[in-house]
């Protein structure tokens, strides 16, 4: 593939049904598939592909994030939204030389969080976790223009940010010698906080000061080392579930969604499916296992983080009425309602309105 030389693109189809005929011969590693597609939709197609040749990742190309979930359901390792960006595909080949890095060398024991290295964290807010005593603290920046620059450098990290982008980002209004000040200052700021946190990270020039690439050396990043954990966990089952349950709870909160950054808005969408799609699967597991407690525990959880993700209101409606719960089962359901209806203006979906006519069917109403 151009640019990237250790990707080979070995076939390619306009037609879906003989892409699947032809997975089990081809036998790619990973397998690009735009989700509207004629005869059959992408989703369709990939539950097929991976039926005929199970070994295949799946990547999909979507013009929106409404299938984003969908596609985890389907075992995708991850998706890429029209129109398609050099940088944004960049990251999905980098994830792909980490997976199929880790299928060679797959340690014999599953991770667990790390408790030996320094670690930044930008799950939720930026924080850092010093290596020799393990305790979390705050950076402490001068100014939060100082603060979006590292998150800014640390969402790129390992790549080069050009001068130019960082001016754009932080102080567009400003003329370019003012603003290049600006710049060069609070670059230094940046650096002389990591030296003080004692953190092993770089911030190097490149190109003769036209720009820079942070280095996190033997620092590790709680995003990174939590989709690496994730990615590595074998499917869930009662002997593994204890590991599930710790990666669950490493996540702290959306990448960097302590503020409002808008640069970070697609890669925040794509950690929040991938921690969505496993807390539904923890908390469905802990469920069909009558360890309710803990199912309680995960489906409040994804609740308070995503508020308006309705299947986790559901989830607890279905867990209230097998508890026999019947008054928290409807005080979660006019909770969503209400969320639903003004917060957003829209109904709650279809199918939780009519398995709550039918549970009120089987039940009786609840006078208020």
């Amino acid at each position: 593939m151009k640019d990237w030389d250790n990707i080979e693109v070995i076939a390619s189809y306009t037609e879906p049904l003989q892409a699947i005929k032809e997975a089990s011969v081809q036998k790619p590693d990973v397998v690009f598939l735009d989700i509207n597609m004629p005869e059959l939709n992408g989703l369709q197609a990939a539950e097929l592909i991976q039926s005929a040749y199970p070994a295949a990742d799946i990547v999909f190309i979507t013009a929106h994030d409404d299938f984003a979930l969908e596609a985890f359901d389907v075992n995708a390792l991850d998706y890429v939204l029209k129109p398609i960006h050099r940088a944004r595909l960049a990251k999905t080949i980098q994830r792909l030389e980490k997976r199929y890095s880790v299928v060679m060398q797959r340690p014999a024991v599953q991770p667990s969080p790390p408790a030996d290295r320094p670690v930044v964290h930008c799950l939720q807010s930026l924080r850092y976790t010093a290596a020799l005593h393990q305790t979390t603290a705050v950076f402490k920046w001068r100014t939060s223009k100082a603060q979006e620059l590292f998150a800014y450098l640390l969402h790129h990290r390992e790549r080069f940010v050009s001068k130019d982008a960082l001016l754009e980002l932080l102080w567009p209004g400003d003329d370019l010698k003012k603003a290049s000040t600006h710049l060069y200052t609070t670059v230094y700021q940046v650096r002389q906080c990591l030296k003080q946190a004692d953190l092993p990270i770089e911030i190097g020039n490149i190109s003769g000061g036209e720009g820079y690439v942070l280095h996190l050396g033997e620092a590790g990043n709680d995003a990174d080392l939590w989709e690496k954990g994730i990615n590595e966990l074998p499917p869930l089952q009662a002997s593994n579930c204890s590991q599930h349950q710790s990666w669950f709870d490493y996540y702290e909160g959306d990448y960097f969604g302590g503020y409002d950054y808008m640069w970070a808005e697609s890669e925040r969408q794509r950690l929040r499916t991938v921690w969505l799609h496993h807390a539904m699967q923890l908390a469905s597991f802990y469920a069909d296992s009558s360890q309710q407690i803990q199912a309680l525990k995960v489906y409040k959880r994804i609740v308070a983080l995503q508020p308006y993700y309705e299947e986790a209101h559901f989830g607890l409606m279905k867990l209230h009425d097998r508890n026999g719960e019947r008054w928290a089962v409807e005080e979660q359901y006019r909770s969503l309602q209400k969320l639903m209806e003004e917060e957003l203006g829209i109904d709650i979906p279809e199918h939780i309105q009519q398995w709550h006519q039918s549970w009120i069917t089987r039940n009786g109403r609840i006078e208020t």
